[in-house]
């Protein structure tokens, strides 16, 4: 009675204990990233934080009793640099980030869309920058067909559009 309690067959934990082939994928042999890698990110890291506190800190921070609109953008801003500074600090130790590969590519087209997607939102509005940046998510990061693109990118606008503008009313650049 080998399965009493819970316990696997000696067949079964044999081969659960046995290597799989197809769990060591090409990411897991590279060589990971090194201490250079590991500080350009954490700096990287602690200036989206710094930026973030400068800009939240332009809105006003108010009080512990009467927050302003720059009170929670603060505060996540402040954590974001002081975990920059955490991984600055494990940058030697670290073995687990990834070196840059092709796969990082897509990553980089997508901050650079966020990046052109806040541009473009204090000149034309959101509607035009946030359908795109779905469309262009969809269908070249997530590799939908055409069809499901088009109609997510619109679909997700007027979602965004009908809770924020219409039931939050919340006071963000817009055409319509």
């Amino acid at each position: 009675m080998d399965q009493l309690a819970g316990e696997l067959p000696r067949h079964d934990a044999a081969v659960r204990d046995r290597p799989r082939r197809a769990e060591v994928s090409g990411a897991q042999r590279e060589r990971p990233a090194g201490t250079t890698a590991n500080l350009v990110v954490a700096l990287v890291v602690v200036g989206v934080g710094v930026c973030g506190a400068v800009g939240s800190w332009s809105l006003g921070l108010g009080s512990a009793a009467e927050p302003a609109a720059g009170t929670w953008p603060f505060l996540v801003s402040l954590a974001i640099a002081v975990l920059g500074v955490a991984l600055g600090l494990q940058a030697r130790r670290s073995r687990d980030a990834e070196r840059m590969s092709a796969a990082s590519w897509p990553v980089l087209a997508a901050v650079a869309s966020m990046v052109c997607f806040a541009a473009l939102i204090t000149t034309i509005g959101f509607e035009i920058p946030a359908a795109l940046l779905a469309f262009a998510w969809l269908r070249f990061l997530g590799r939908e067909s055409w069809r499901a693109s088009v109609l997510g990118g619109l679909a997700i606008v007027v979602g965004f559009y009908a809770v924020f503008v219409g039931l939050l009313d919340v006071p963000i650049p817009h055409l319509f």
